[in-house]
């Protein structure tokens, strides 16, 4: 079941522990890496079966003044994302998608796609959002493809996470 919270919504634990589970201990990070300064503010999305999230996603506004640089994680030395080149005055107000995740044993059933696509409808409603950017791992960019989202800057590499790509999305 699709479950869509926030924004002023305090994630669970056990969606914490999915995100957790998925995006940050198979890169060797310990407790912490999987909670962003920010995530009051942003829409969550999960799918939950049986009272257990097997997968999830955010989105939050990102604020006029901002490029969308910013820390992969918090705490002293986390890595830093680059700002999205596209990120004008004609793109605004636009959110960005961050999180996106789902457990082994559940890949490949659409999770990830009801995910994104309820945050774009939710961010389109709850934010006015005009468009969407994020950054996308390698090996994710075929899927956020396949969702109508277009590769935007050169690729990067974010220390201990690996290579990306900056994407966006006109909606």
């Amino acid at each position: 079941m699709l479950r869509l919270n926030g924004p002023n919504w305090e994630p669970s634990k056990a969606y914490y522990d999915c995100r957790y589970d998925v995006l940050r201990k198979p890169l060797g990070f310990s407790r912490g890496a999987e909670i962003l300064q920010d995530d009051v503010q942003a829409i969550h999305a999960s799918i939950e079966i049986d009272g257990f999230i097997v997968a999830v996603g955010r989105s939050h506004l990102i604020p006029e003044t901002s490029d969308g640089a910013q820390s992969d994680f918090p705490g002293q030395g986390g890595p830093k994302t680059p700002p999205f080149s596209k990120l004008d005055h004609d793109h605004r107000p636009a959110i960005q998608i961050r999180q996106m995740g789902t457990l082994d044993a559940h890949r490949r059933q659409g999770f990830a796609a009801e995910i994104l696509s309820a945050l774009e409808q939710a961010s389109k409603d709850t934010f006015g959002a005009v468009c969407g950017f994020l950054q996308a791992r390698q090996a994710a960019i075929p899927f956020y493809q396949s969702q109508g989202w277009i590769l935007i800057d050169e690729p990067y590499s974010i220390p201990n996470v690996g290579p990306h790509r900056s994407m966006m999305k006109r909606f």
